[in-house]
């Protein structure tokens, strides 16, 4: 079978001929990095943002201030989203076997919509107690409500999780989770004042600018936590490709496996939306971006592949919502979509036609 002669690479073929691809993919990281500093309301020019990141001296203070306080956290807040959504996509497809599945399929983006719905418009239904709790929280108030939506939801699918046997019926559980919250974002839409719902709709449409760097401080942990639980599943993931009775006679547990790949995926895809907005397509997008560029469906290849991919991707997509030159900012999804929606009816019309399976 295609798949596999894949998941069998050969090691040297990893450390040789696909060495210099995830080099190009660092150096071209690099590059947009440099743009997405240098470029933006404020031009500031390349060698004063390397003196300034090395310490010299002869720097403008408002451009060290903007470099410093904006635009190194707002890009290091898109290389971790990038890094978490792309993550979680390729743990959904694996596990569902669906290459449109994506970060939130189970549901964890729309319980942070609700959370974040119930900030924003819900006082009255709250007591006059939930939102003023959140307001003396400062900035991260609406950060804390999206988690506590994502977790609420993270704990409804994990307790599933461990009942349900069955990947289809599991993702059939977390679409109607999905549906059932964002009906609840609705309802709170429908009664709220428009000023309220002005504020819901901005947050919903995302955007790595608002993470400060004592928000990076909870951002980062988590995300490297989640990683981490990554990294020890390349070996089940391969084995879940050619599905759960051949996962079984490799000798995984297969339930213990499930519950590791939903907790990595739902906290990379929780935090991300609580922190920054729901961001669609990266997570779709990416996973099948490495699957093409390495040409290989061996887990132990595409982790490292998808964290880098992203990263580009997400660095990428906030350099072009800048505007470079002008005082407009587009939204992150805006730009998402508009590159993402083709990519996936790509997909759609590729496995039509019958020219590729979906070989993760």
């Amino acid at each position: 079978m295609m798949q596999q002669d894949q998941l069998k690479s050969k090691p040297q073929a990893i450390k040789g001929s696909r060495l210099w691809l995830f080099a190009l993919l660092f150096f071209l990281l690099l590059v947009v990095v440099g743009l997405n500093l240098s470029y933006g309301s404020v031009k500031i020019p390349l060698g004063d943002i390397l003196k300034m990141l090395t310490g010299q001296e002869g720097v403008k203070e408002s451009w060290a201030y903007i470099i410093q306080n904006y635009r190194l956290p707002k890009i290091a807040t898109a290389i971790l989203a990038g890094i978490a959504l792309s993550a979680s996509g390729l743990q959904m497809q694996t596990m569902f076997r669906n290459p449109l599945a994506d970060p939130f399929i189970l549901g964890i983006n729309s319980g942070a919509s609700l959370g974040v719905a119930l900030a924003i418009m819900g006082a009255s239904l709250a007591g006059g107690l939930f939102v003023p709790a959140l307001n003396a929280a400062g900035g991260l108030g609406l950060i804390l409500a999206a988690s506590i939506g994502a977790g609420l939801v993270m704990g409804l699918i994990l307790l599933v999780g461990k009942r349900v046997n069955n990947p289809t019926s599991l993702l059939i559980l977390g679409l109607m989770f999905g549906h059932a919250t964002s009906a609840l974002v609705s309802l709170l839409i429908y009664f709220s004042a428009p000023e309220k719902v002005k504020a819901y709709n901005i947050w919903s449409y995302g955007a790595f600018s608002g993470v400060t760097w004592e928000q990076l401080h909870l951002f980062f942990p988590v995300i490297l936590v989640a990683l981490g639980i990554l990294f020890f599943l390349p070996k089940g993931l391969n084995g879940l490709l050619l599905g759960e009775d051949y996962a079984k006679t490799m000798g995984l547990n297969v339930d213990r496996l499930r519950l590791l790949i939903l907790l990595s995926a739902s906290i990379l895809s929780g935090t991300v939306t609580a922190f920054c907005g729901p961001i669609g397509f990266i997570g779709v997008a990416v996973p099948h971006i490495a699957r093409n560029i390495f040409k290989t469906s061996n887990h132990k290849l595409l982790i490292p592949a998808v964290i880098l991919i992203g990263a580009v991707v997400a660095v990428t997509a906030d350099l072009i919502a800048q505007l470079p030159g002008s005082q407009f900012v587009l939204p992150i999804n805006v730009i998402t979509s508009l590159f993402g929606a083709p990519f996936v009816l790509w997909i759609v019309l590729k496995r039509k036609r019958g020219a590729a399976s979906f070989n993760v």
